[in-house]
Order: C-alpha cells, then structure tokens, then sequence
C-alpha cells in the first residue's frame, strides 16, 4: 500500500457513517432485472446506476446524486422512504439511512478525551460479581470499540485476555490483526463480519468517536479484509449462534453464545459462551479452565 492510499484509508476513520458509501454498497446488490429494468450497455460498477435508482424513487437523478454525495438539506421522510423502497432496505436499514440522512448536531460532537479512552470505561462490582459466578463458562464484557473490559478465569483460558497488552485486548484488533487469528477461528471471515456490525453499531449511536475513528483509520490502513466488509456496510447483528474455536493447548471447541445487552450501562455487552452437556467441547473447556493461570493461547 502506497502512503497516499494509507493515508486516505486512514480518513476513513474521520467519515464512519458516510451516506455515499451506505447507498452506493445498497445500490450495488440490485441488478436491473431484479427490478424490471432493461440491461443497457455495459456498467464500469454492479447493481443500479445512480439514474436508475433514482427513477425507481421518483427522485430527480440530480437530488439523488447530491443525496449520496451527502449534499441534500433537509431530506423529507418521502424522499427517505422511496429510496429505501427502491432498495428494499429491511428496517434495521431504514432506521440507518435516516440516521446518516440527518444525524442529530449532538453526534456530531466530539466526545471528551476522558470519554474517548479505554481507561474511562468502568464495570460496576456487581457485574464483576456475575463474571466470577459463571465459573463453568467463559464469559466477558465487551465496552465501546469492541474493547474487553473485564473478563472471568474460562475466558481468560481460552482467550488470553491478562496475557495482553491493554491496548490489545480489543475483539477487532485481535480478529484483524493478530497473525494467528485466522487459525484461531475456523470461520474467520464470518467472525470478522460479526465485530464490523458491533463497529458500525458504536459509530451510529456514536459517529464523534475519535477513539472510533482512529481505531478504524488502523484497521483500514493494516486489513484488506476490514476494508472490504466494512465497505459492505453490514448492519445485521447476531445476538446468539456458535463459535468455534481451533485452540492452540486443546483443539476444537464449539461453543453457543449469547449477546447480552445491559440496560444500565448501554455501551457495555456481556458476552456467555458455552458448552453442551457431557461434549467435547465441554471436556476439553474444563481440561483448559483446570490448567494454572497464564497459559492461555497468546
């Protein structure tokens, strides 16, 4: 990567909720026959030119390019809702492109710098108190950023959370940057795609984020792979399945999650993962959980 390109994905971090790109990655999965429209000449990008899209709204092609440019002033509700019609956005999808349409002015402040780093983030001793109770489970608090605050002894086994450095012990960070990753998650680029929705969640309800922004800019600069998926703008967050794991002391563990959100403190998830009755997955949690602290897999 040249320094220039670095450079302008490095901005990217500075411009987390774009419309341009939102509509344009919508745009991009709709071919002209999914709609009805004939198939003329030949198309430099897939899915709808910007004319098309505009004329299945009802909009002139004009208004429309000033609104993906992020140039329209007070887009009406009208407007929003033949666009996200034209798209067949879901309604997670809509709640999005009004939010990037005409975000509050209070988003658009920047935060303190007390807010914007790990050390303001706190958890209160009750939670701690039910990380510790989970003793058979491995389970952890994710704060803003996708950071892990706290954790219990199961998931520092299988993680390796004291190991790290502060800095390092963040979801993102270790998903795109750590080498070892991809073998670390059989299904890597699904995972992958599972802590850009947890990103793009924090930068909607949060776009003045500078620690956002800058740890984006990062993993734009160092991941071909975030760049991709973040492109994709994907905004469909799984609050339960299973993850599995290649741990480098046991093997293969296939663990259910849930996504738990803490209505007192909203920008803090507790993450539980556990493991099926009398499985392998459970001997082989407990086999890890039994071994003396400090060898976890990093």
């Amino acid at each position: 990567m040249t320094p220039e390109s670095a450079t302008a994905h490095a901005d990217q971090g500075h411009h987390l909720c774009g419309i341009g790109d939102f509509l344009r990655s919508r745009r991009a999965r709709i071919s002209p026959a999914d709609v009805g429209l004939p198939h003329l000449g030949r198309r430099r990008v897939p899915g709808l030119r910007r004319e098309e899209l505009a004329q299945l709204a009802g909009v002139s092609a004009d208004y429309y390019t000033r609104l993906e440019r992020g140039r329209a002033r007070n887009v009406s509700d009208a407007v929003l809702d033949a666009v996200a019609d034209a798209l067949d956005l879901d309604d997670t999808e809509r709640g999005y492109l009004q939010h990037l349409a005409r975000p509050s002015r209070i988003t658009r402040i920047g935060r303190s710098p007390r807010r914007q780093g790990q050390e303001a983030m706190t958890v209160r001793p009750g939670l701690r108190r039910v990380l510790e109770t989970l003793d058979g489970s491995p389970a952890y608090v994710l704060g803003p950023c996708a950071d892990v605050v706290a954790w219990n002894r199961p998931a520092d086994a299988v993680y390796g959370f004291s190991a790290l450095h502060p800095d390092q012990r963040n979801a993102a960070r270790h998903t795109f940057l750590h080498p070892g990753a991809q073998d670390f998650y059989p299904e890597w680029r699904a995972v992958a795609a599972e802590v850009v929705v947890l990103l793009h969640q924090h930068a909607l309800g949060d776009p003045g984020d500078r620690r956002l922004a800058r740890l984006c800019g990062e993993l734009a600069v160092r991941s071909e792979l975030f760049r991709q998926i973040w492109a994709q703008h994907p905004l469909a967050a799984r609050t339960h399945g299973v993850k599995r794991i290649n741990h480098p002391a046991v093997g293969g563990l296939a663990l259910g999650y849930e996504l738990l959100a803490l209505p007192g403190d909203p920008r803090q998830t507790l993450v539980v993962l556990t493991a099926a009755p009398g499985s392998r997955t459970s001997r082989r949690l407990r086999s890890l959980t039994d071994r003396p602290r400090g060898e976890g897999p990093h």
